[in-house]
């Protein structure tokens, strides 16, 4: 599949089958937010495959029961490390794992793989369900799993409505 593909073809998956992800498929992901560029090459970084049922309950309910995170096989969760203040005054947690998350949810779907990029959640109550420390904070979470559903494109804005050429 070409990156052009892929990047067409992804949709946000509101539905899952109950079929487990093969591991090679979850460590092909976790490479490819691995390889994403991060302000200073800091790597600030650790993602959380969320298997466990307990645990996945608990995110599930931190996102205020999304019930599609109920069904997936798994949720990955994208936490920065110590984050800082770039000079454009954006956090380098926010911003690295937009970043990486972005690579990640690209090789999923070259995976045959469904995500649902997801903001929506209490970040501290993820934090206690994965027993984070203080220095680690939940930024975003995808549930991962094979899509039980092939969602149509949504509308997207035409070049000229978004691009200034100066």
């Amino acid at each position: 599949m070409e990156l052009m593909e892929a990047i067409k073809g992804r949709r946000s998956v509101r539905a899952y089958q109950p079929r487990p992800v093969e591991r090679e498929k979850i460590e092909r992901i976790l490479e490819a937010a691995r390889l994403a560029p991060s302000a200073r090459n800091r790597q600030a970084w650790e993602f959380f495959v969320v298997q466990d049922e307990k645990k996945r309950k608990a995110i599930w309910q931190a996102a205020n029961g999304a019930a599609f995170l109920e069904e997936a096989p798994v949720i990955l969760v994208a936490c920065g490390v110590d984050p800082a203040m770039m000079p454009c005054a954006q956090r380098t947690d926010s911003v690295d794992l937009s970043i990486a998350m972005a690579f990640a949810i690209l090789e999923a779907q070259e995976q045959g793989l469904g995500t649902c990029w997801m903001g929506a959640f209490d970040a501290k109550a993820v934090a206690e369900a994965l027993g984070l420390p203080e220095n680690r904070n939940a930024v975003m979470i995808t549930p991962l799993g094979y899509p039980a559903e092939q969602p149509a494109p949504r509308p997207r804005k035409e070049l000229s409505e978004i691009v200034h050429w100066e």
